[in-house]
């Protein structure tokens, strides 16, 4: 059987329901389950929850929800809302597993944490350790961290304008829905996967 195709999704712990972050992020992950891809977040509260409630709302048969935890000195505890649960002592291996899992990544508002996710997943894509990975920025606090990445990393020549075309920013739930479904049906178009697809990917027994 084929690998589900997986969405990461990354994002705050400390926004809560009723929060509009938190509304697109459960509508991204229903929309992500009616197209039957699997979600994977932090196991955690806020935006992690939003991902994980939104596709268990929408009652697709055959995907996971699955939750990476990381443990913490203040607990984080899991959300309710997940069909497959690992826990981790560091964050590297829980990084390396996100990437491992995920055909595309979508990184909504955050802190320092999802800042880490996102600069990983770039690197990765960067220096061609991910390839065919589609790295989503959603929301507009994204928009002043590009021009500053372009105003000062890309113009001062630490980092090359084709750096930034390995993310796309996208501000509606329905933009980052098209863009993953056109992605997922590229993925299939293509004749083979690069090697580093194989390279990356891990068995966690998730396509049972």
């Amino acid at each position: 059987m084929d690998p589900h195709y997986r969405v990461a999704v990354f994002g705050s712990a400390r926004l809560r329901e009723g929060d509009p972050a938190y509304r697109d992020v459960f509508e991204i992950a229903r929309g992500l389950a009616r197209l039957g891809f699997d979600v994977v977040t932090g196991g955690g509260p806020g935006l992690m929850q939003a991902a994980n409630a939104g596709f268990k709302a929408a009652r697709a048969s055959g995907g996971h929800s699955i939750g990476l935890n990381i443990r913490l000195p203040h607990e984080q505890e899991l959300n309710p809302f997940l069909d497959i649960k690992k826990e981790f002592a560091r964050f590297s291996e829980r990084l390396d597993t996100f990437v491992s899992l995920s055909d595309a990544v979508v990184v909504a508002p955050g802190g320092i944490g999802t800042l880490l996710e996102l600069f990983y997943t770039w690197q990765l894509v960067q220096v061609g350790h991910l390839c065919e990975t589609p790295v989503v920025l959603y929301g507009a606090m994204w928009g002043p961290l590009l021009e500053w990445l372009r105003g000062h990393v890309v113009d001062s020549g630490l980092a090359s304008p084709e750096d930034l075309g390995h993310v796309f920013h996208v501000s509606t739930v329905e933009g980052v829905l098209a863009l993953l479904e056109r992605a997922h049906q590229d993925r299939k178009r293509l004749e083979h996967i690069c090697v580093n697809y194989d390279r990356y990917r891990v068995d966690l027994g998730l396509d049972a």
